[in-house]
């Protein structure tokens, strides 16, 4: 060996390869055991467990996204270590907008998911010129709306009512919206990152966050908003914590609006809110700008109630609705484990890999409070199923641990997944 040569370190290695072997045997087994409980008639109503949607070969209309993934895998990671950094945000995020509508184009095209008779947009007539009137009645007709709206607070309705009344009706206009948001998420947690990490760590991450595997049901699910609204708010939080004390007030409080507003649209995004709090401790948010963040949250809950709508009891109401739906059904033993069997899918063998290395505290901190958020969902038995689109939001932060895996192609393994959960199953979102 050449002096001056670093030493191959045979424990990292057994460590990456052991991790692996759990990431490909966590998925193997959700399967092989999903297969068994739908052949026994016990899963009936997904018909490729742990994931709600069908097996199909995959099609030609792949090849352009494939041709494209390639491309970036040489191309991004080279572009976003060298680039000025807000260059290198901009390529990041049009790499995971082209990445994520290519995808979609495979399929039925972005905007077919939220064509569902399920989906948000069916109840807009409901809704009709009066969305407060709609909001304060929102627990009592409950039983009478859609599945998505049913099992969600009235936000994303709302959101979606907003953006037609801007004039852009449909659900082309919300898939578009939905896409946009989601993908910015890679802008906003790298920000993120480079105050946890610094910017050579947010470099790094930038090509997986732009090329996750997650970008399968970034299109179209609103949960890719959610991901979305989640992440600025978590950004703005960190930087925020920098320069004056009207920066950080002004800033804190529009993390706060934000953050705040995420119970409002998924219930699932309550342990959500362990990762800013986690962010905060690691970047040392000043004291100025927690209490604009509070204080924002706290106007967002306040105008929810002034409007007539109650947290508590929109929980209670929608709690009844999925202990009466087919899905609470689902055996919860099999759902704890195969749950993690698709955050493996959404995240992907980098992450795997990254798991088992060391790297920035801060960084490490996020993950494992994703981590922990994930789990406190998937133990509590109300994630029985369906998870692809909910673990979206989490998924995307503990993706970062992909950042830490050692050796160039990691970005070309992302991408692989990536085309093989997009080619190999039908997804209803």
């Amino acid at each position: 060996m050449a002096r001056g040569a670093p030493a191959a370190n045979p424990t990292r290695g057994g460590e990456t390869a052991r991790a692996l072997r759990i990431w490909a045997l966590l998925i193997a087994g959700s399967f092989a055991a999903g297969a068994v409980l739908h052949a026994l008639g016990v899963l009936t109503i997904d018909h490729l467990p742990p994931l709600h949607g069908h097996f199909r070969v995959p099609p030609l209309a792949l090849l352009p996204a494939a041709a494209f993934g390639g491309a970036a895998v040489l191309f991004l990671p080279a572009l976003a270590a060298r680039l000025g950094f807000k260059s290198a945000l901009l390529v990041s995020y049009g790499c995971a907008l082209a990445w994520t509508l290519l995808l979609a184009i495979s399929a039925d095209g972005p905007a077919a998911p939220l064509t569902h008779p399920q989906e948000y947009l069916a109840v807009l007539p409901a809704v009709g010129d009066d969305p407060l009137g709609w909001l304060a009645t929102f627990t009592r007709h409950l039983p009478d709306y859609p599945t998505h709206v049913r099992g969600h607070p009235p936000l994303p309705v709302l959101v979606l009512w907003s953006l037609a009344a801007l004039g852009l009706p449909g659900p082309l206009w919300a898939a578009l919206l939905v896409i946009a948001v989601g993908c910015s998420a890679t802008v906003a947690i790298a920000l993120t990152v480079r105050e946890l990490g610094g910017e050579r760590a947010a470099r790094r991450a930038l090509p997986y966050l732009a090329l996750t595997p997650a970008s399968v049901w970034i299109a179209t699910s609103m949960d890719a908003f959610f991901a979305g609204v989640g992440a600025w708010g978590v950004a703005l939080l960190v930087l925020g914590g920098r320069g004056r004390i009207a920066r950080r007030v002004c800033w804190g409080a529009g993390a706060g609006v934000l953050l705040g507003a995420l119970p409002y649209l998924s219930y699932g995004l309550v342990p959500y809110l362990l990762i800013p709090v986690v962010v905060a401790v690691a970047a040392r948010v000043p004291r100025e700008a927690v209490l604009a963040v509070l204080a924002g949250a706290a106007a967002v809950t306040a105008a929810f109630a002034a409007a007539g709508f109650l947290w508590p009891a929109g929980v209670l109401a929608t709690h009844a609705e999925w202990a009466a739906d087919p899905g609470a059904a689902r055996p919860y033993l099999y759902f704890l484990f195969a749950n993690l069997g698709v955050l493996a899918m959404l995240t992907g063998p980098a992450t795997a890999a990254g798991l088992a290395r060391h790297g920035p505290g801060g960084l490490r901190a996020v993950v494992a409070a994703a981590l922990v958020a994930v789990l406190a969902l998937d133990v509590s038995g109300v994630t029985r199923g369906e998870v692809e689109r909910i673990w979206v939001p989490y998924a995307l932060w503990v993706g970062l641990a992909a950042s830490l895996a050692p050796g160039r192609w990691w970005p070309a393994a992302q991408v692989v997944t990536g085309l093989l959960l997009q080619g190999l199953v039908l997804s209803p979102w």
